[in-house]
């Protein structure tokens, strides 16, 4: 998490955001062996009125979402693969979505699971690793990392 400190860095760093100019890093634990090590999901997102607070895939009224992910590991028993991803594009639900569109739900996800995904863990396990932006004053480029706990 970022905060700026005044009205004029608040400012400037919520354009950094509509920008994207800044670059976020997540870390997820998927169910199942992804197949491909590294890949791109371009599935449009929408609002899904039906099913609040949940967001549905919609090639007709979503809006661009592009998600950038590569498997770090893949675990036995149960199957399931550490995923790094680099959304480039910040949608509502972006990465639990698109990790259900590809067959691999992210554990513990209450929202976009399969049978079994939400059962294997105790709670969400998707990560906040790394964010990456220029400070609001000074242009420095800043790096915020926090370990990925699981």
């Amino acid at each position: 998490m970022v905060v700026g400190l005044n009205a004029g860095s608040v400012q400037n760093l919520n354009q950094q955001f509509q920008d994207r100019t800044t670059q976020k890093t997540y870390v997820a634990m998927l169910e199942g062996w992804v197949a491909v090590d590294q890949g791109r999901v371009t599935a449009p997102i929408a609002k899904d009125k039906n099913q609040f607070p949940r967001v549905r895939i919609c090639q007709k009224t979503g809006k661009s979402a592009v998600s950038d992910f590569e498997v770090l590991d893949r675990l036995q028993r149960p199957r399931r693969s550490l995923v790094k991803f680099t959304p480039q594009t910040g949608r509502t639900h972006q990465l639990r979505i698109h990790s259900q569109t590809i067959g691999h739900p992210i554990l513990g996800c209450d929202l976009y699971n399969n049978a079994h995904s939400e059962q294997m863990a105790d709670r969400l396990l998707l990560h906040a690793s790394d964010l990456r932006f220029a400070h609001p004053t000074g242009g420095k480029p800043i790096h915020g990392h926090c370990p990925c706990p699981f």
